[in-house]
């Protein structure tokens, strides 16, 4: 058998107890990495509350469905997107859905496409000052969440693909954009807080 399927056998037959120990050693030590993805997403402390709460909770009904040994980070992080998702279409009571090409092309109005941008963007971390988290705020969400899993979570781009439920090309297009813009954003900041020294601009 697969090393994962293996896992997978072993999860479902575990006893509530044993279940909830693995749950609270595994998934709980994530807390502060999810919440502030969602503190990003939403924009609102309560909102990110809220969905890190729902997040443990079907993390933990499904808790048989994951894999231990893999990556417990992208797992949670694919659910909260989901429900992330799934709360801002029933607070807008009608989900708009617009073909991938339809919505690349909204996203890149103002700036140039690409499959490039590989790489990521240096030292986003705790140090942050409001500057950084205004640029963020300022992006189309799907460029912001890319932003958020690859460059913040340090997400591989399969796994945060997986999660938003892109494929990888669309994911690095996507990234492409969002570095572009904040770089244009941000580059000012960057040079004075001494995070970037030698600037070189995305092509």
């Amino acid at each position: 058998m697969k090393p994962g399927k293996n896992s997978a056998d072993r999860m479902t037959a575990l006893d509530p107890e044993r279940k909830r120990a693995l749950f609270e050693a595994t998934a709980l030590p994530l807390t502060t990495a999810l919440y502030n993805t969602a503190l990003r997403l939403t924009g609102a402390s309560a909102d990110a509350s809220d969905l890190v709460q729902e997040t443990f909770l079907r993390a933990y009904r499904t808790f048989e469905n994951f894999s231990l040994g893999t990556n417990c980070k992208a797992w949670l992080l694919t659910i909260l997107y989901s429900v992330h998702i799934n709360q801002r279409k029933r607070a807008q009571h009608a989900a708009i859905s617009l073909p991938p090409e339809e919505l690349d092309a909204l996203l890149d109005q103002d700036a140039a496409g690409g499959a490039g941008g590989d790489e990521r963007l240096p030292e986003l971390d705790e140090r942050w000052g409001p500057e950084v988290d205004s640029a963020l705020k300022e992006l189309a969400e799907p460029l912001r969440a890319a932003i958020l899993l690859v460059d913040i979570e340090q997400l591989s781009y399969e796994e945060a693909a997986v999660a938003l439920g892109w494929p990888v090309g669309t994911l690095r297009s996507r990234l492409f954009r969002a570095r572009k813009r904040l770089f244009a954003t941000l580059e000012g900041y960057a040079r004075a807080t001494g995070y970037l020294r030698k600037a070189v601009r995305p092509e």
